[in-house]
């Protein structure tokens, strides 16, 4: 009798299996003469050659399609199995597909000249208010540039500014006082890895978060990296963190220039860096705003109304002066 393991790499072994392992049973009922066995992201598989053969394919193919599309149903299955037509390419305008199946691609004009811009620069520069999505397709541009290989691990940063309340009265050793301002990235890769192999990935450094500081001295290479509230850099950081670059990288730095937490009259290096760097071959500038914002509609009347108050503001500070 033949034996065999077949390993499910890459993929979220519940969307696998399915709840109550029913998909698992499915595939089973497809291969009487086999006996297979799951264990974590492991079938052992027992029987008959041929048909073993025939499940080592569909169960790559299935694994392909779970990688792809982050979700596998009854007619999936089926339609693999039996190799009729199935959705195997993703649409082109489709970066990936959120944990719950949900494409995740461009909204908006700017969101697609974003897209457009990373493809044809080695660096590009995200700027907008809160909302817009900035942060969110980076990271989505890097999980697919990880999944197709084009980049052998994602690196982020966050400058850690305090914006109200000191690090150092924060509960917890370094990794708990920086993990807040972390939380953002966090939140955007849960949301397009399974948390175990997100887990895993950034155990094996495949995926690192780190904040700005930590970046001095190294050279970054065969990566997406990504450089989350710019616009909280001061002109030293962000020089240091944009010659980090080696080959074979990406970098796009984001952030908000109307929400710069430096202290007085420190001078924010986003915008110094926008300046100076504006017409230099291989990097890519894209301005988003409010009509980018993809959040609840009430964040785009909120930046409105900020927007209305510092214009008020500037107009009554300069007749004061005057």
């Amino acid at each position: 009798m033949t034996e065999k393991h077949i390993v499910l790499e890459d993929i979220d072994c519940v969307i696998f299996y399915g709840a109550n392992n029913v998909h698992l049973q499915m595939i089973k009922a497809f291969y009487p003469k086999l006996r297979i066995v799951a264990r974590d992201n492991v079938l052992r598989v027992l029987g008959d050659e041929e048909q073993m053969a025939a499940l080592e394919e569909s169960v790559e193919k299935l694994r392909q399609h779970v990688l792809k599309f982050n979700s596998l149903n009854e007619e999936d299955i089926i339609d693999i199995v039996k190799g009729r037509r199935t959705r195997d390419d993703v649409p082109k305008d489709v970066l990936v597909y959120s944990m719950s199946g949900r494409p995740i691609k461009a909204r908006s004009e700017n969101q697609q000249k974003l897209i457009d811009l990373y493809h044809a620069n080695d660096m590009l520069f995200a700027v907008g208010p809160a909302g817009t999505g900035k942060t969110y397709l980076s990271i989505a541009l890097a999980v697919k540039a990880l999944k197709e290989k084009t980049a052998k691990k994602i690196i982020l940063s966050r400058p850690a500014v305090e914006a109200g309340e000191k690090l150092g009265f924060l509960p917890g050793d370094m990794k708990d006082k920086i993990d807040p301002y972390l939380q953002p990235l966090y939140d955007a890769l849960e949301d397009m890895l399974p948390q175990v192999k997100l887990q895993e990935m950034m155990e094996k450094h495949v995926i690192q978060i780190a904040p700005l500081a930590f970046m001095r001295g190294r050279t970054l290479s065969d990566a997406v990296v990504i450089l989350d509230e710019a616009q909280n850099t001061t002109p030293q950081q962000i020089r240091m963190f944009l010659t980090r670059m080696g080959w074979n990288t990406k970098m796009i730095i984001t952030g908000d220039t109307s929400q710069i937490d430096l202290p007085r009259p420190q001078k924010s290096g986003l915008v110094e860096a926008l300046h100076i760097l504006n017409n230099v071959e291989g990097i890519g500038v894209v301005e988003l705003t409010k009509k980018d914002i993809v959040r609840h509609k009430l964040v785009t009347r909120i930046v409105n109304a900020y927007e209305h108050y510092d214009k008020e503001s500037e107009e009554k500070s300069k007749i004061e002066k005057d």
